[in-house]
C-alpha cells in the first residue's frame, strides 16, 4: 500500500482547516509533507485538488465550490496584487480563487520537496513560480 492510500482526505481536510489566511500556508505545506505527499494540484474551477506521493498514486479531493469562469488572458500584475493581498492575510480562498479566475489563472501546482507553488493558465503556461517560505 502507498502513502496516498493511508492518507485520507479527511487528515488533509484538517491540516486545511488550521489555514485561516496565506499567510497560514508555510505551516500547511509542512503538514502535508509530514503526512508523505510530494505534490497537489488545485483547479480554480471549483477548487478541487488532487494530491500525490513519491509514486505518483493520486488522492482526489471534491469540488469545493460552484463553478468558476477562467478568463482566457492572463492579467498577471492584477494576479500578482491579488495573490500579495491573500498571502498577507487580507483575503479568504474563495475571494482569492475568484480573484484567480478573473485573473486567468486555471490553477496551481505546489511541489513540496522543492517547496515551490506554480501558477498556470489554461493553455497550460507557468505565470508565476513562488518559493514557498519554510
Amino acid at each position: 500500500m502507498t502513502m496516498v492510500n493511508k492518507i485520507t482526505i479527511e487528515q488533509i481536510k484538517a491540516a486545511h482547516a488550521k489555514v485561516r489566511s496565506g499567510a497560514d500556508f508555510p505551516n500547511y505545506i509542512q503538514d502535508l509533507k509530514q503526512m508523505g505527499l510530494i505534490l497537489y494540484e488545485t483547479y480554480v474551477t471549483d477548487g478541487h485538488t488532487d494530491y500525490y506521493d513519491k509514486d505518483r498514486h493520486c488522492l482526489h479531493g471534491t469540488a469545493k465550490y460552484d463553478t468558476l469562469v477562467i478568463a482566457p488572458e492572463v492579467n498577471k500584475l492584477v494576479f500578482t496584487e491579488r495573490l500579495k493581498t491573500h498571502q498577507l492575510g487580507k483575503t479568504d480562498y474563495l475571494t482569492f480563487c475568484n480573484d484567480c479566475a478573473k485573473s486567468g489563472i486555471e490553477k496551481w501546482i505546489v511541489r513540496l520537496e522543492e517547496m515551490t507553488c506554480t501558477y498556470y493558465d489554461i493553455a497550460g503556461n507557468d505565470i508565476l513560480v513562488e518559493k514557498i517560505p519554510g
